[in-house]
């Protein structure tokens, strides 16, 4: 009797070996990827020194951490500006809110700088912080410069944002409005925020920026991946279904209408909850 309970035993810890071992390497898979960042070279000058220093000059006010922001970050802003048609003053805007100025734990710790989430298909590393729930996933980045490339890519290849190629790089203001409408925030002055960044610090001067003077560096091509779809959403524009949110709007009450579900619309518009906003752009097909 005793043996027959002693190799029971040895049995049942012979599983929970098993089970524990699966998970680790499941999540070592899927969860702990490094993703293969290019190094980044040394970019061409945007001017970025000599606009702080008189930006400091003329108004002393004016903070100190964001003008360092600035002067670090302007070149790479501007690369992408050419190379993904996103205004290099939003780029920045954003990059300066959605960071604390590149002071915030996320920045800082994961170089993080527009706080991308994971999402269901990313399979680089990541970390845990809270935020609109607790404890939620966001990407981690080995260089700075590859989450300015991945927020380029965060906007041009989901079709939630392709109506916002439709304006130019130099219209700041219905792009900051238009961030706002696609959901890209739920807080309501954000794109007053980025306004007001933009016109404090005259961000939209890297807007003029041509690219026959400056010369694209080729050090930060896409050598990652997060597994989504690499289509270009911006040209089928036109020819997608879009719903503008109105008021006394649920997801449930757009599904409805369209004859689809809650689930096909917040996948294809990317949600991760029902939270919806007046004005807000949805692809409903």
């Amino acid at each position: 009797m005793m043996l027959r309970f002693l190799l029971y035993s040895v049995f049942l810890l012979f599983l929970a070996s098993c089970g524990s071992s699966k998970k680790v390497n499941y999540n070592a898979k899927n969860a702990s990827v490094v993703l293969n960042e290019s190094k980044p070279g040394k970019l061409p000058s945007v001017n970025q020194k000599e606009l702080t220093s008189e930006l400091a000059k003329s108004n002393p006010k004016l903070n100190k951490n964001t003008l360092a922001y600035i002067k670090k970050y302007a070149s790479i802003a501007v690369q992408e500006m050419h190379k993904s048609k996103i205004p290099a003053s939003i780029t920045l805007a954003q990059g300066i809110l959605e960071s604390g100025k590149g002071r915030s734990e996320l920045a800082l710790k994961s170089n993080n700088h527009f706080g991308i989430k994971c999402h269901t298909q990313w399979r680089g590393e990541r970390v845990y912080h809270d935020d609109d729930e607790k404890g939620e996933c966001f990407r981690k980045y080995q260089f700075v410069e590859t989450s300015y490339v991945d927020h380029s890519a965060f906007l041009t290849k989901r079709k939630r944002y392709a109506f916002l190629f439709t304006y130019g790089v130099k219209d700041y203001k219905k792009w900051a409005r238009g961030l706002k409408k696609a959901g890209y925030a739920t807080d309501k002055q954000y794109p007053n925020k980025l306004i007001k960044i933009i016109e404090n610090y005259k961000l939209y001067q890297f807007d003029n920026v041509k690219k026959k003077d400056f010369k694209v560096s080729k050090t930060l091509t896409k050598t990652y991946t997060d597994g989504e779809a690499k289509e270009d959403v911006t040209s089928k524009y036109l020819d997608e279904k879009y719903y503008e949110v109105k008021k006394g709007d649920t997801l449930y009450s757009i599904a409805r209408k369209f004859k689809t579900s809650v689930d096909v619309i917040k996948e294809i518009n990317d949600l991760n909850n029902n939270t919806i906003s007046i004005g807000q752009k949805l692809l409903t097909r």
